[in-house]
């Protein structure tokens, strides 16, 4: 069976388009309220308000009084992207395969994250954003996480693409098949250099 031609890119972002470092970001909370790393790990995710965030469950507001509340301490939008941006790094190998791709071909971010992630991922991988055109999705907005093929469904909608000629790529591989059962096609990878041989074998590279 002959596959179709990919013409739009969708990519996931923490350890594709960036490294993240969990503890990092609780360590930095834990000075933001002068308190111990369990019990921020703890109102995150041992809680499961990330989780329930990140599933679009909670709003922005409510997840900030509860982490707050969790922490003993106000955390409000400015001190919770400081966080998870301290804790998250480009790679800037990933990006320049990127930018290196066909410059009229779409692409677009699917991250399981919350909301407020929308307004820290321009500024982490900043290079991309022509390339973006505002496409960052997370699944807070959409109403549910990666696997579900519903949020991959949502998110072509928004985008106004085909699934078929989508072409998914995430550092999970439940991810990747949550993505192949809505229709796109997918693969995972680990790195750039895997990055750069999935984009060479869909013939984008």
């Amino acid at each position: 069976m002959i596959r179709p031609r990919v013409r739009q890119l969708l990519l996931d972002f923490d350890n594709v388009l960036a490294h993240y470092r969990r503890e990092q970001r609780v360590a930095r909370l834990a000075a933001h309220g002068g308190t111990g790393f369990e019990r921020v790990w703890q109102a995150l995710y041992g809680s499961g308000l990330e989780a329930r965030y990140d599933a679009g469950e909670v709003s922005t507001a409510d997840y900030l009084q509860a982490l707050g509340e969790g922490i003993g301490t106000p955390v409000g939008e400015d001190a919770w992207l400081d966080a998870r941006m301290a804790a998250t790094r480009a790679d800037a190998r990933a990006i320049a395969r990127l930018l290196a791709l066909d410059p009229a071909l779409p692409m677009a971010i699917l991250t399981n994250n919350g909301e407020l992630m929308a307004r820290a991922i321009p500024r982490i991988v900043a290079p991309l954003l022509p390339r973006l055109d505002r496409r960052v999705l997370c699944s807070g907005s959409l109403g549910c996480r990666k696997p579900d093929p519903q949020v991959y469904l949502r998110a072509l909608e928004r985008l106004g693409w085909n699934a078929g000629e989508t072409l998914f790529v995430d550092d999970l591989f439940v991810n990747v098949q949550g993505a192949r059962r809505a229709g796109l096609q997918a693969d995972s990878v680990r790195d750039a250099r895997a990055l750069g041989r999935v984009l060479q074998r869909f013939g984008l590279a």
